[in-house]
């Protein structure tokens, strides 16, 4: 399978695929293959993910332009991308580009990457900075996507978006369901 590592908390992926686990990462500033972050010392500035971080690449990897990145997004060649967000409803509509007031670079390959995937896997914290929580009824930023979400992973658990509700498949100690209910 291929999967695109998008900005944000996605970025961290690479970091932690068990031993056995075969899959190709995209990084959609165009490289397949994506390894791991490089280590203190051997990072090298023309190596970097689409976040900006410095990163290795396995062997068998490749680097191509950004027409030929955005080919194979649009193309239906990404399984599943895993995408940073500042919200996700219950309906599975997304929000990750754009806060009201504040500057962006732009809009990134969200759309795109949304469009032409098989599951869409929302990575991100549960809170944002002030607190509030990022799993919402509605979403109340601009949309990125309506109805293309599929799963959620966040630092206090899993959830499929599933009949209009989120699906809390699995949670992670010291949280309970009851508390993430709450």
């Amino acid at each position: 399978d291929v999967v695109n590592l998008g900005i944000g908390l996605p970025t961290l992926v690479a970091n932690y695929l068990p031993e056995g686990v075969t899959i190709v990462l995209q990084s959609e500033n165009g490289m397949l293959g994506l390894g791991p972050a490089a280590l203190p010392g051997e990072e090298d500035k023309d190596l970097t993910n689409a976040g900006a971080v410095p990163v290795t690449v396995l062997p068998g990897g490749c680097f191509f332009d950004s027409a030929t990145s955005f080919a194979i997004i649009r193309g239906g060649h990404v399984d599943y991308p895993a995408l940073g967000v500042l919200e996700v409803d219950q309906e599975g509509n997304l929000a990750n580009y754009k806060i009201p007031g504040k500057v962006v670079p732009g809009m990134g390959g969200a759309m795109d990457l949304v469009a032409g995937s098989r599951v869409v896997i929302a990575a991100t914290t549960h809170f944002d900075k002030s607190g509030a929580p990022k799993l919402r009824r509605r979403c109340s930023l601009p949309l990125t996507a309506r109805k293309e979400v599929d799963l959620v992973v966040t630092d206090l658990g899993y959830f499929e978006v599933m009949g209009g509700t989120f699906r809390l498949l699995e949670w992670f100690p010291p949280y309970t369901p009851e508390w993430i209910r709450k």
